[in-house]
């Protein structure tokens, strides 16, 4: 696990009801990795949609980006304790991504993959509604590789592991299955709220 950027300040009492337990408030931006940070070039990155193992739909970095673009602001809380508020995002909710797709009601489950061979796991539920999206840019400007661009996966809800860096495919799958980080201790669903970091919590 690397991390650089992490500068921490005492959460103050304005903003006490939106940091979780055990969480204090960064004005950084931390960069955490498993491991090497993959340089993807825009004409070799494409996205996936699957059910199972069978690819639903593909796009080019050209045709991902002409789908509607969205904005959110919000708060993100990584397990490792800090919680940053106010974070800017633009790109293509879950819901555009389904909706140009087809695809009205997938599995239950979801399987995030990464271009690094990471993965990890999200119910469906807690990626549509507008709770999610494959983000693009932060502070209106192209995600950089060291925080996941070309495009990362922004669940914001959730803690940050589940928002998985370069990501080039959700696939939807009947059964949870378990990825990188909850093979190995992790939470298999990551509440902030209830301090879902580690198995059993």
């Amino acid at each position: 696990m690397a991390t650089r950027g992490f500068t921490r300040k005492t959460s103050p009492a304005d903003y006490a009801d939106r940091i979780p337990p055990g969480q204090s408030r960064t004005e950084g931006f931390p960069v955490l990795s498993a491991g090497p940070t993959p340089r993807v070039s825009l004409g070799d990155w494409s996205f996936t949609l699957k059910i199972g193992p069978r690819p639903m739909m593909r796009w080019t970095w050209e045709e991902f980006t002409a789908l509607p673009q969205t904005k959110m602001t919000r708060d993100i809380h990584c397990v490792t304790k800090w919680s940053k508020l106010n974070t800017p995002w633009r790109g293509v909710l879950i819901d555009d991504i389904l909706a140009e797709a087809g695809l009205a009601l997938p599995p239950d489950y979801t399987l995030a993959h990464s271009f690094d061979g990471y993965s990890t796991n999200v119910p469906t539920a807690d990626l549509i509604g507008g709770k999610a999206m494959v983000a693009t840019h932060y502070e209106g400007k192209p995600l950089t590789p060291e925080h996941g661009g070309p495009a990362r996966l922004l669940v914001p809800h959730l803690y940050f592991w589940k928002s998985a860096k370069w990501i080039n495919a959700l696939q939807f799958l009947e059964r949870d299955e378990a990825g990188f980080w909850e093979l190995r201790g992790y939470h298999i669903y990551g509440d902030p709220w209830r301090e879902q970091r580690y198995r059993g919590d």
